[in-house]
């Protein structure tokens, strides 16, 4: 969904006052290896997507219900450090990129260690072939 600058803005604002609470004022032992990753807004301000990842080994299933406890506890301070005529609702969103791109960099990895292995056993066999011809000469 396109956002406009305001939205952009506001977006920013609201990853760092949320990054804050979670860090700062809630207690729950499921939200503390939450990350916010990021936070998209739809363009009327009036839902805020927050997508977030886990830092070690939390639960994914326990920070979600950590963070659907805490989500109008959230609501009500956002709505009171950010000056915005209505609130957004708060929508929060496991954020995979991250594993994707770890899968993806350990596939690149295994295509060039593949690569190097058959242009190794390439030269070997080269150097088979042409050292096989010289002693006839």
């Amino acid at each position: 969904m396109p956002q406009g600058i305001r939205a952009n803005r506001v977006a920013e604002r609201v990853r760092v006052e949320l990054s804050t609470l979670l860090t700062r004022s809630v207690r729950d032992p499921g939200i503390a290896s939450v990350s916010i990753t990021r936070v998209s807004m739809s363009v009327d301000l009036q839902l805020a997507r927050i997508f977030y990842t886990l830092v070690g080994d939390g639960d994914r299933r326990e920070a979600a219900r950590s963070l659907r406890r805490a989500r109008s506890y959230l609501r009500r301070e956002i709505g009171r450090r950010i000056q915005l005529r209505y609130v957004p609702e708060l929508r929060f969103a496991y954020d995979d990129s991250a594993e994707k791109q770890d899968r993806i960099a350990r596939l690149f990895d295994e295509i060039a260690n593949k690569r190097a292995d058959t242009e190794s056993e390439q030269v070997e066999n080269f150097e088979d072939a042409n050292s096989g011809d010289t002693h006839g000469a």
